[in-house]
């Protein structure tokens, strides 16, 4: 019985700490940018967060069904909007970065990337899996697919399409070999653990929607996710979304 309450009780204590974690839901496409952005954060004397990558549409069923995150810090406008709409945010939030789409192949695939459509529908006829995140979860997989028919592509691609559960893993997907190509975020594509082993080649941003990637406070946020929302905003923070090949809106 005594070790039975001392059980609950530690359990309780446990659930009671872990909620008083600010915690921060990150896009899966920023990993490497707001790896850099929040270790310049934390060396002006900020505490440590609870920092997790996902998908965005995952994150924002997370939130709707009471997920304590206190910052949402999205790889679109759409979900933070939702999520504003329903009440669960301070206010509408801001857009930090507009991001890019790019299509990835690994450095020993063989495949040649080119600008033009004709080398992009030899290099889609040459592979035998093309990665991408969910377009319903995850805004730059759904940003592939409208490049895709607006390039007239999907008919060459549609069958061949694997798909990871956000960026991350679509990424991964390319870099180890599992898909010949994918298409994947230019801040990805730039970060040193993916560019020692693939390359890229821009996509025409003007056959998907500007990717205007927003954040968003949870309603009775602390103080420390309130100071990181406000140190995405400075120009440290600015220089570094820049380096990974994001635009400042």
């Amino acid at each position: 019985m005594r070790i039975s309450l001392l059980f609950l009780l530690l359990w309780l204590w446990s659930t009671f700490c872990i909620a008083q974690i600010t915690s921060v839901a990150v896009a899966a496409n920023m990993k490497d940018t707001f790896s850099e952005i929040y270790a310049a954060f934390k060396a002006t004397g900020k505490p440590e967060l609870r920092v997790i990558y996902g998908s965005s549409g995952n994150f924002t069923a997370q939130i709707m069904n009471g997920a304590p995150f206190n910052l949402f810090i999205s790889a679109d406008e759409s979900f933070p909007l939702e999520l504003y709409k329903n009440g669960k945010t301070v206010d509408e939030g801001r857009v930090y970065a507009i991001g890019k789409i790019v299509l990835l192949t690994k450095n020993s695939s063989g495949l040649k990337l080119g600008n033009s459509k004709a080398e992009l529908v030899l290099a889609i006829a040459r592979a035998n899996k093309i990665a991408i995140a969910k377009p319903e979860l995850a805004p730059y997989g759904k940003a592939a697919m409208e490049y895709m028919k607006g390039e007239g592509l999907w008919d060459f691609a549609k069958d061949k399409l694997v798909y990871g559960d956000n960026l991350g893993v679509a990424t991964m997907y390319v870099v180890t070999g599992a898909a010949d190509l994918g298409f994947t975020g230019l801040s990805l594509a730039k970060s040193p653990e993916v560019a020692k082993d693939a390359h890229y080649v821009l996509v025409d941003d003007g056959l998907y929607n500007p990717i205007k990637q927003r954040m968003v406070l949870m309603r009775g946020a602390p103080q420390e996710a309130v100071d990181l929302y406000k140190f995405m905003q400075t120009a440290q923070a600015k220089n570094i979304l820049l380096k990974y090949g994001y635009a400042l809106p």
